[in-house]
C-alpha cells in the first residue's frame, strides 16, 4: 500500500511506517463516512431552497431583514484561514517537526474556530431579536437547522482539537496520534467545504 499511494493527500509518506499504512485505509474510510454527513447537509440545502419564497417566509422577516453580510464575511475568513492553519498541522506531522509546533498550529485552528462561532452565535441572537426565530416560518426553520448544524460541527471540531492537544501532550507524536490528526484534518476541511456552500447559497443568493 505504501508504494502505491492509492489515496493521494491522505497519506503521510513511506517514512512514517505503519502510520502511513493506517492513514491510507482508516482516513479514507473516515472520508467515506463523512459523505453520509454530506448527504444530510444536501437534504437541508434542498429544504432551505424549497422555503425561499413568499409562502415559505410566511409573512415573517426575510434575508434582507436579517442577514449581516459583513459579519458573515468575517465568519468565512475565520473558517477558511482555520483551514489553511490546519495545513500547518499536516505539514508539521508529515515532516516530523517538534510536538510544540503541532500544538501551536492546533491552538490557532481552535481559536479561529471559536472566532467563527462567536460571530455566528451573535448573529443568531441578533436575528432572534428581530423576530427571526425558527418558529416564525418554514424558511427560518430550515435556515436555523442548516446553519446551526454546521455550527455544531465546528464546535465538535474544536473539542476534537483540544482532545488531540491533550493526546499530544500525553503520548507524543506516535502512530495513533498521527492517524487521528489526519482524520481531524479531513473533518476540518470538510467544514470549510460545507461553509462555502452555505455562504454562497444561503447568504449570497437571496441578497443578489
Amino acid at each position: 500500500m505504501s508504494e502505491t499511494n492509492l489515496y493521494p493527500g491522505l497519506n503521510l509518506g513511506g517514512g512514517h511506517g505503519e502510520a502511513h499504512e493506517q492513514a491510507e485505509n482508516t482516513v479514507f474510510g473516515f472520508w467515506v463516512f463523512l459523505m453520509s454527513d454530506l448527504i444530510i447537509f444536501g437534504i437541508l440545502f434542498a429544504s432551505y431552497a424549497s422555503y425561499l419564497d413568499p409562502i415559505g417566509l410566511a409573512g415573517g422577516p426575510g434575508p434582507q431583514d436579517l442577514f449581516d453580510i459583513k459579519s458573515v464575511a468575517i465568519q468565512t475568513a475565520f473558517l477558511l484561514v482555520g483551514g489553511v492553519a490546519y495545513g500547518g498541522v499536516s505539514l508539521a506531522v508529515k515532516y516530523e517537526q517538534e510536538r510544540a509546533r503541532i500544538i501551536g498550529w492546533l491552538l490557532l485552528c481552535a481559536v479561529l474556530g471559536a472566532g467563527f462561532l462567536f460571530f455566528e452565535v451573535r448573529d443568531f441572537l441578533t436575528q432572534a431579536g428581530k423576530g427571526g426565530i425558527p418558529q416564525a416560518s418554514g424558511w427560518l426553520s430550515s435556515y436555523w437547522t442548516l446553519v446551526g448544524l454546521h455550527g455544531v460541527h465546528v464546535f465538535s471540531g474544536i473539542l476534537w482539537i483540544l482532545a488531540m492537544i491533550a493526546q499530544l501532550s500525553a503520548r507524543g507524536v506516535d502512530d495513533v496520534v498521527k492517524v487521528r490528526l489526519s482524520m481531524l484534518g479531513v473533518f476540518w476541511h470538510f467544514l470549510d467545504l460545507v461553509w462555502v456552500g452555505i455562504f454562497s447559497f444561503v447568504f449570497l443568493v437571496p441578497l443578489a
